[in-house]
């Protein structure tokens, strides 16, 4: 058995070795968004509550498919799973950034890994998977060309800042 081949893997348009002609330049779309802790989002101690986090990557997934032009998606890609890793607490009215990218585009699904930094600390990790599922739809829908093409090409998009 030869082991010295390249290992194959999978890219968005099948399977091909990695650095070959054929294996499309994939450029991620990203974006950071920044939000306060606002006091609704707290708990009866004083720092942010838990389902805060979701809020937020859920405002970051929001502005980054409005950027990309992907608004027409909103109501076709439920969530499949979500994770977080609780690092530290957030308080009322601190600053919030939340970076939200994409680790990968399926056929049907996209990966989204996010952080959220409270000022100067890494308070949340986790990510994300949903599935596109159109209209009507019973299951799962393959993403559309034009659509993947924007998931795999876009880049990181220009933070949303407060002024």
């Amino acid at each position: 058995m030869d082991t010295s081949s390249p290992q194959q893997t999978t890219s968005p348009t099948g399977p091909c070795v990695p650095a070959c002609a054929d294996a499309p330049a994939l450029n991620l779309p990203s974006v950071v968004i920044e939000r306060r802790v606002e006091w609704p989002d707290t708990d009866a101690a004083g720092h942010y509550h838990h389902s805060t986090v979701v809020r937020w990557v859920e405002a970051a997934e929001a502005v980054l498919l409005r950027r990309l032009g992907l608004a027409h998606l909103f109501g076709s890609t439920p969530r499949v799973r979500f994770e977080a890793d609780y690092r530290a607490r957030l308080w009322f009215g601190e600053t919030v950034r939340t970076e939200l990218r994409v680790t990968r585009v399926g056929s049907s699904s996209l990966h989204y890994a996010f952080t959220v930094r409270g000022e100067g600390e890494e308070a949340a990790t986790g990510r994300m998977v949903i599935a596109h599922s159109a209209a009507r739809a019973t299951g799962s829908t393959p993403w559309p060309d034009d659509v993947r093409e924007v998931l795999t090409k876009a880049g990181p998009q220009a933070p949303e800042l407060f002024a």
